[in-house]
């Protein structure tokens, strides 16, 4: 064989200096979630983009107007992204008769009470968040109101705001009474003589809600600028509103998004799912269509759907396979409540999977579950694959024959962690009335990981803390922050990096913004400065974690100090 030529030689090519940056983090470590590197030590931003990931060789990119962050051993992750939030109407509430952090009964008719003696102008005692379980069986009466109320109506949403709790006198102006019906996708609680109890569930809620007073529009402005500052905090650079339109109580914040857009005071990116008014059908479709396009500016767009297809299992309204259990343990004839005919939820989805709109159901009840992935089913044979991206958020119990199909159909699981823990409200008002073997079946994280199932995370905020790290900590625990157990499902808890990408890349995949997410060349620069790295520390201490500074698109939104 003759011998192989000599290569020819290659002249060096001249250096040609970088542009400097706008902002460099170094002094990690940096955590990417981009799997073709996991970890990196400097990142630099230059406009709203991040223009390098890596180590040493990025500080050459610093120049004398370059801003330095040194991170001083403080880990820099993606921003975080809420799936499934109310950000709004939870502020909105925090301003009035705000019950979330009373939970006991005694406690929460006390701070209405203060509530309303210290606003003696008031029409309206209204707010709400309070707790079943400071209630026995969940449900408290409209005598306790009438003892501290009897002269003005009171209207107040529980937790979960799928059931709320009224006086006399708010029950007597909205007209209801032994003889009233209840409404097709709700239920009035009534004594053994048939007389209203002061519980609404579902449906029944809007009899009054109706009649309470709207927000106004700089109110609900006021709300959403309160929210981000403190969402910011939290590390949230991004969210899914989950309800844009009127729900119950729930006022419609589309204007404060639109507002806030146009004069850029909305920091965040934020897609709004325009609510489906399950009592009306495919009507409604052109009107949604509409109502995009006109929304739809600047960091908020309205290009989700958000359809309710169940209710909630401590009231029994979560869509079951099989009947409810009663307090004996022996089964019921109530398998919960489809708000929407299957085969027209099929028919609906698959309409407006045509029409580029993503489907974001809220389906806890396994039967719930599977009439959700139907529709997507449907869709898929109808549309071909489109890229909608549709996602089932809460997913409390989830039947194993339908765990592969997320994968399957390319349906995004979209978590709440911080209910997959044990809590008077789990152990007490659900798992007797699911039943042992139906109870193990709830919030399947591993097995939906597992499954190969993109895994998003929310916060359902004000149901729960927006806090990410806390979602994060339960997720990866099963058992509440600061709580010491018993650990809940253990064999679903999921790993701290799954965790964080469902909280990261997964929400960012729901929200279509595929340029945030993962801390990469090219992205956009939405960055979080957690004041420790909690990978070096104990599982059970993740929750101590805090956000130290917030960036979106390379400007800071939030600074607790470095």
């Amino acid at each position: 064989m003759p011998p192989m030529p000599p290569m020819p030689h290659t002249p060096p090519m001249p250096h040609t200096p970088r542009t400097p940056a706008d902002l460099v983090f170094t002094g990690g470590p940096v955590l990417t979630l981009d799997a073709a590197r996991s970890r990196a030590t400097t990142v630099a931003v230059t406009g709203e983009r991040i223009t390098a990931v890596g180590h040493d060789e990025v500080r050459d990119l610093i120049g004398p107007g370059t801003e330095v962050v040194d991170l001083a051993g403080k880990l820099l992750v993606p921003g975080f992204q809420d799936a499934h939030i109310h950000p709004v109407s939870a502020a909105l509430e925090l301003a009035q008769c705000d019950l979330t952090a009373t939970r006991t009964a005694v406690g929460t008719v006390a701070a209405v009470r203060a509530y309303a003696e210290a606003r003696p102008e008031a029409e309206w005692i209204t707010g709400g968040g309070w707790s079943m379980e400071a209630f026995e069986g969940g449900a408290p009466t409209k005598d306790l109101l009438d003892a501290v109320v009897p002269d003005r109506p009171v209207y107040l949403p529980n937790r979960d705001h799928h059931g709320a709790w009224a006086n006399s006198r708010a029950l007597s102006l909205a007209g209801i009474d032994r003889a009233t019906p209840d409404p097709a996708d709700g239920r009035i609680e009534r004594d053994a003589h048939g007389e209203p109890t002061g519980l609404l569930q579902e449906g029944a809620m809007d009899l009054v809600a109706r009649l309470t007073p709207p927000s106004t529009p700089a109110g609900r402005l006021a709300a959403l600028l309160h929210a981000q500052r403190l969402l910011h905090s939290y590390g949230i650079t991004a969210w899914q509103d989950a309800i844009v339109g009127t729900f119950g109580a729930m006022d419609d914040p589309a204007d404060a998004y639109v507002a806030a857009a146009r004069d850029g005071s909305l920091t965040a990116r934020v897609t709004g799912a325009l609510w489906w008014d399950r009592e009306r059908g495919a009507e409604q479709i052109p009107e949604l269509v509409a109502r995009r396009e006109e929304l739809s500016h600047g960091r908020f767009r309205a290009g989700s759907v958000k359809i309710m297809v169940d209710g909630v299992a401590e009231t029994g309204t979560a869509a079951l396979l099989t009947p409810y259990l009663d307090g004996c343990g022996c089964p019921t004839a109530n398998r919960g409540t489809s708000f929407i005919d299957p085969t027209d939820l099929r028919r609906y989805v698959t309409e407006l999977d045509a029409l580029g709109f993503q489907a974001h159901f809220h389906a806890l009840g396994d039967r719930a579950v599977r009439e959700a992935l139907d529709a997507v089913e449907a869709a898929r044979a109808a549309n071909g694959w489109r890229d909608t991206r549709p996602h089932l958020a809460h997913l409390q119990v989830v039947h194993p024959d339908d765990i592969g199909r997320f994968r399957q159909l390319g349906a995004t699981a979209n978590i709440q962690p911080l209910w997959a823990a044990h809590e008077p409200q789990m152990d007490e008002l659900t798992i007797p009335f699911l039943g042992p073997e139906r109870a193990a079946h709830q919030y399947p994280f591993a097995a939906l990981l597992r499954s190969g199932a993109t895994l998003a995370a929310g916060s359902d905020w004000p149901v729960s803390s927006p806090e990410p790290l806390h979602g994060i900590h339960t997720a990866v625990n099963r058992v509440e922050p600061g709580g010491t157990g018993p650990v809940f499902l253990p064999e679903q808890r999921i790993g701290l990096t799954a965790a964080l990408v469902a909280y990261t890349a997964g929400s960012a995949h729901v929200n279509h913004l595929d340029d945030t997410g993962s801390v990469r060349a090219g992205a956009l620069a939405d960055l979080v400065v957690l004041d420790r790295d909690p990978y070096a520390a104990p599982p059970e201490e993740i929750a101590a974690t805090r956000v130290a500074r917030t960036y979106v698109g390379g400007q800071q939104v939030y600074d607790a100090g470095l």
